[in-house]
């Protein structure tokens, strides 16, 4: 690059490797931030400069967005202040050039591998692992669909799907403009806009894909929106048994679905209707680890038309594999974040579909859509004891010995002073730690191990406001519905985890009535492997576009 193209007044610095160094205080942070958030990721967020990268992931969900490379070079060299490098600009159009290299058509009852390149068709073609799932002249085998997929996008070939879906089991349903409790009721502007990414006029480029929304956004009414546009019997699977009798609440008070149309398949009851909502938990499960998976057979229990993915970034590998041959099943993806923990979004985007919406959290805030959050990290130190323990602990104990620290108690007390009217979750990872805490605080308290039945009741009196204090475990890190939830005290977590970063503000994010705002508190051990991890997990709120602010637990007031 030449100096002649420096401009020292833009806050990018584009790299040849591909990754892009960001000045968190320059006045066009904010903005340059959102412009490059549809194609990087965050890797690291120092104080001054935050690090993204772009890789092919990142490229082809814009692509199937509907960015251009063009665009994407565009957006760089407005912000960069020496321009993008030459090689940057080749390595982007040609990522971007592979998406749809490769489509998957049918011809009358054939489905076909084609492309516009005849000697690459041919030379991927004759890899043995692709070979295989021919049964003629580029002919795919029935049950291949899926499996092509994932083999050409191990070699970088992302394949669009054009070869169409099956119309699925006819189920007539229809969004009410009253609910039953008597509230208009509408989708909202950017909630029909993402129906319409996923459906897409009907057309063979839509009905497979993966829909990003905030927590709080409204992802259920979403899905009851994809189900009225394609007016089909529909799956939905979701996290667990909470989620499930959340999103049949909805069914029922949004749509005009008789109950009887509307079935719940998890370890209580078993019903198939032509609306069913089940959990993973159950479709996963098996007596032993020798045995086959004997709820899998809900897959192929009707003619589904439509299979709702519910926190998509959550998925199975058991669910990933019977996905795989169901592709002419139409899919909808649901998270608040595709980050997953086992580096398997490879996997979302080829068997579910690619990213078709997505709106920034930062956005739906200041549309007022979700309440205004404040995150603080709060370090406290060590009594000298559990500084000795955790001296010659091993690593893995080190990080629960800083995560069980007794001091949180005592900050914990001081945050529910200070949110005396306030709703307040308080959420840990360590079951032990959680009941101490619930003990000492004198507060109820939600774990794995408490029934579903008590769950409800606690979770119905803390939205009547019959008690306004809850400790919860990881239980509820997943579609649980609290929306007058406005504090979250995190006393500990799943290590580095983004996505349980995501899922525990998302907790909180519901819009308010009264003041919009949210307090997000993250307790962690200074100088620790806790505090190590904290800084991964903030790449989530980093990314999101929230400050957080750092304050050491002495300074409390």
């Amino acid at each position: 690059m030449s100096l002649l193209s420096y401009r020292p007044d833009l806050p990018l610095i584009v790299q040849s490797d591909r990754t892009i160094l960001l000045e968190t205080q320059h006045p066009l942070f904010p903005e340059a931030r959102q412009a490059i958030s549809g194609f990087t990721e965050l890797i690291k967020n120092p104080e001054y400069i935050h690090t993204y990268r772009i890789t092919p992931l990142s490229l082809w969900n814009a692509a199937a967005s509907g960015l251009t490379s063009q665009e994407v070079t565009d957006v760089l060299g407005s912000y960069s202040k020496y321009g993008v490098p030459p090689t940057i600009v080749k390595e982007i159009e040609d990522t971007m050039r592979k998406y749809g290299l490769f489509r998957l058509e049918r011809i009358g009852d054939q489905l076909v591998l084609m492309s516009d390149d005849p000697l690459l068709l041919a030379e991927v073609t004759s890899y043995k692992s692709i070979a295989a799932l021919f049964e003629g002249e580029f002919v795919i085998k029935s049950y291949a669909r899926g499996l092509i997929k994932q083999e050409l996008i191990k070699l970088g070939f992302p394949v669009q799907d054009l070869a169409g879906y099956t119309e699925g089991e006819s189920c007539a349903i229809s969004l009410r403009e009253t609910t039953s409790r008597g509230r208009a009721f509408s989708l909202r502007a950017y909630q029909k806009e993402a129906v319409d990414a996923f459906y897409s006029g009907g057309a063979v480029t839509g009905g497979s894909g993966v829909l990003v929304l905030p927590c709080g956004a409204g992802k259920t009414v979403i899905g009851l929106g994809a189900i009225c546009q394609l007016q089909t019997a529909t799956l939905i699977l979701t996290t667990n048994t909470t989620s499930v009798r959340q999103w049949i609440t909805e069914l029922l008070d949004k749509t005009g679905l008789d109950p009887n149309m509307v079935g719940e398949y998890t370890g209580d009851n078993k019903e198939v209707k032509p609306i069913t909502v089940a959990t993973y938990q159950i479709l996963t499960y098996r007596p032993t680890a020798e045995d086959d998976f004997p709820h899998l057979k809900l897959f192929s229990e009707r003619d589904w038309g439509l299979i709702i993915y519910d926190e998509v970034h959550l998925l199975p590998a058991p669910i990933f594999r019977v996905t795989s041959g169901i592709q002419a099943t139409r899919r909808l993806g649901l998270t608040a974040t595709l980050v997953r923990e086992d580096g398997r979004e490879e996997d979302v985007f080829t068997l579910i579909g690619p990213k078709k919406y997505e709106v920034p959290w930062k956005v739906m805030e200041e549309q007022g859509w979700i309440a205004e959050a404040h995150c603080q990290e709060i370090r406290l130190p060590f009594a000298p004891k559990w500084r000795e323990a955790y001296a010659h602990a091993t690593a893995r104990q080190k990080f629960r010995i800083a995560a069980e620290n007794p001091k949180k108690l005592e900050v914990v007390r001081e945050l529910l002073e200070r949110h005396a009217h306030d709703r307040v979750l308080i959420i840990g990872q360590y079951i032990d730690q959680l009941e101490q805490m619930a003990t000492a605080l004198q507060l109820p308290l939600i774990t794995g191990k408490v029934p579903d039945k008590e769950r409800e009741l606690l979770y119905t009196q803390f939205k009547k406001g019959d008690i306004t204090r809850l400790i919860v475990s990881k239980v509820a890190n997943f579609a649980v519905d609290l929306p007058d939830a406005n504090v979250a005290i995190q006393i500990s977590g799943t290590y580095g985890s983004r996505q349980e970063e995501a899922q525990r503000l998302g907790r909180i994010l519901r819009p308010k009535t009264d003041d919009n705002t949210a307090h997000f508190y993250t307790l962690v051990t200074r100088d620790t492997r806790e505090q190590e991890f904290s800084l991964h997990r903030q790449l989530f709120l980093v990314e999101q576009g929230y400050p957080y602010d750092i304050i050491e637990s002495e300074t409390l007031v």
